[in-house]
């Protein structure tokens, strides 16, 4: 799927992402914390463990937010920590957009 400019492939579960991630090396990921058969951490912990994907900017987007949780995704890599209630989609979008630069 193409959107503005951008391929967008999406993945199911955090194995379906980390397939994905390392067959297609993106640009970027948004990766959700709260996911089926592989923990959003735990995808994180793989991402930045292996030499094909440690380099690709993750930029974590979920409902969870507390401090620690924060803390622990940075701490690992991410770029950047996005709770969704707290942004749009336009604010988002920007987010990836500097994510790229």
């Amino acid at each position: 799927m193409r959107q503005d400019g951008y391929e967008i492939i999406s993945a199911l579960d955090g194995e379906i992402g980390l397939r994905l991630a390392k067959t297609k090396k993106p640009d970027l990921i948004l990766l959700d914390l709260i996911l089926p058969k592989v923990h959003g951490f735990e995808v994180l912990e793989q991402l930045k463990g292996d030499e094909k994907t440690k380099d690709i900017p993750v930029i974590i987007l979920t409902n969870l937010e507390k401090m620690e949780d924060v803390e622990k995704a940075i701490k690992m890599g991410a770029t950047t920590y996005l709770v969704k209630s707290n942004y749009n989609l336009e604010e988002v979008t920007d987010k990836i957009k500097n994510a790229l630069k």
